[in-house]
């Protein structure tokens, strides 16, 4: 997936064959995330697709970190100076969803890079049938683009800062979630 000439994580990975592995296997994670966005996308009650996005997105980024290796856990099992470098890749990359607990606050700003097309998606859904066929596209690929731009930015960071992968048996479900508890 090539977009407005910006490589895709899979082109970023391109010569490594443990990035390119974790790369489709985030991509697996991700698809079922978005295809799940896309079915509560349909449903005509207001506000229920961004709850689910929000939702989805909270499991969604940890497990993508997991992958790569970048979760507060695995961060802090790595030596003082890789975890420096990894520290800096991240700055560099000027993500905020790395390394991170994934709160609210920071699904919202990462949410915001796709407001106006949820807010169109909003108003679709209340279109008898195209318009709903146009809010599930519209959920599905709001979650597909939050997590692609967050993939390459996984996949810069592992690049940049010389990573090893984790075993891929041990990264597509954390042993400890990285996700900081609702307050209800």
């Amino acid at each position: 997936m090539k977009a407005r000439g910006i490589d895709s994580a899979l082109q970023l990975a391109a010569g490594d064959a443990a990035l390119t592995d974790a790369v489709r296997r985030a991509r697996k994670l991700l698809h079922r995330r978005a295809l799940v966005a896309a079915a509560a996308s349909v449903v005509p009650v207001p506000g229920l697709d961004w709850a689910v996005d929000a939702a989805l997105l909270s499991k969604l980024i940890p497990e993508v970190n997991a992958v790569f290796g970048l979760t507060p856990a695995q961060l802090d099992r790595l030596e003082p100076h890789k975890r420096d470098q990894v520290q800096k890749a991240v700055t560099l990359v000027g993500s905020v969803l790395i390394g991170k607990f994934i709160t609210k606050d920071l699904i919202l700003k990462a949410a915001k890079t796709v407001g106006m097309r949820l807010t169109t998606q909003q108003l679709a859904k209340y279109v008898p049938l195209a318009g709903q066929a146009v809010s599930a596209f519209m959920g599905y690929t709001a979650i597909r683009y939050l997590g692609e731009e967050h993939l390459r930015d996984c996949v810069r960071v592992a690049r940049s800062a010389q990573l090893l992968l984790p075993a891929p048996g041990k990264s597509a479900t954390p042993t400890a979630i990285d996700v900081a508890p609702s307050h209800s």
